[in-house]
């Protein structure tokens, strides 16, 4: 079953090829999250630590979405708006150590960070890849096709911040990059959030609904 929309009627994840892809997906989210902090921690950078810890709430959100496939849209909708909100806090935790590194003298080891972020870069387009027929669905389901497509995006920024600090031997480009990505995943937490919001609002009037006609179809004493 592909992930597009057909009419009003919104992809729901409950397919056995979406279930593979997804356990699929967070296998490969999991493994780069150990090797790219052993890396962050071992070459001082921010960006590639800010890139392990999106690969880790990913890799927690992905299995959560797992779970919640085939629950009401009630369920599903708050789970993705929990995600939303766990994606922004994971942003202003990067915001908030990046500003904190900025007091720390020293540049962060540019050969490491363009090697692990060339191998987070290809995780990613695997997983993108492996994602793109479902990139449309309910929020539950889009919200893991957009932290897959930012994982991407973030991983081609550590390579850039890479070169950057390569080619300046300064701390600025990792991050700039650290801010950038919190930034992309600040946005990517609206959209989610905002997506979840209306599917709660839209189930609970359809679920009202009955109610209501019961009530107006009641004859009047």
């Amino acid at each position: 079953m592909a992930g597009d929309c057909c009419g009003d009627v919104k992809f729901d994840g409950v397919s056995a090829a979406y279930k593979r892809a997804l356990w699929a997906v967070i296998a490969i989210n999991g493994t780069m999250f150990f090797v790219e902090m052993s890396a962050g921690l071992a070459a001082q950078s921010m960006a590639l630590k800010a890139d392990a810890l999106d690969f880790l709430g990913d890799t927690v959100t992905y299995f959560i979405s797992f779970l919640v496939i085939g629950q009401p849209l009630l369920m599903r909708a708050r789970v993705a708006f929990l995600k939303g909100l766990s994606l922004g806090v994971f942003a202003l935790v990067i915001l908030g150590a990046t500003f904190y590194r900025v007091f720390v003298s020293g540049a962060p080891d540019g050969m490491v960070m363009g090697q692990i972020g060339a191998l987070a870069f290809a995780a990613n387009v695997l997983s993108v890849l492996i994602l793109l027929k479902f990139r449309n669905g309910d929020s539950n389901v889009r919200s893991v096709w957009l932290c897959s497509r930012n994982d991407a995006i973030g991983n081609l920024a550590v390579i850039c911040a890479a070169f950057g600090v390569a080619w300046t031997g300064a701390a600025w480009p990792d991050l700039l990059v650290a801010m950038v990505l919190a930034g992309l995943f600040l946005t990517s937490a609206f959209k989610i959030i905002r997506q979840s919001l209306g599917e709660m609002l839209e189930e609970k009037d359809r679920l009202a609904l009955p109610g209501e006609a019961a009530v107006q179809a009641s004859p009047k004493s």
